[in-house]
């Protein structure tokens, strides 16, 4: 059993979002990682893909969420399921945080751009 306490290392700050690593393979997880996600209302990602699934809930406020061209709004409470390697965005429709959980090995992908990058907070 590990008990993990977030410190100031594993908040990573954005333009779009502040995300707090929770587990990860740095903290001890052998094989997920989990991160929670604050964002302002009118805040936006960048449209991205994730090489694996995610789960995102809601914990407070509500989320737009832009997947495969199709737009749901999750608010506190909901549970968003997003496939792999699906083009995505996400919006703050009003301030809102979110518990996020994917496998460790998950990277990232942006229209444009060449290569991939790996979230730091879930490493």
């Amino acid at each position: 059993m590990l008990v993990i306490t977030p410190t100031a290392e594993n908040v990573t700050v954005s333009p779009n979002a502040r995300m707090t690593g929770l587990a990860a393979p740095s903290r001890g997880s052998a094989e997920l990682s989990t991160w929670t996600v604050a964002m302002e209302a009118g805040q936006s990602g960048p449209e991205h893909s994730v090489s694996r699934e995610q789960v995102w809930t809601v914990t407070s406020g509500a989320l737009e969420v832009t997947c495969k061209g199709r737009t749901e709004r999750i608010e506190a409470g909901q549970t968003l399921v997003l496939p792999p390697q699906a083009l995505r965005q996400v919006h703050a429709a009003q301030a809102a945080e979110a518990h996020v959980a994917m496998r460790a090995d998950g990277v990232v992908c942006v229209p444009g751009t060449e290569g991939t990058r790996v979230l730091p907070w879930a490493r």
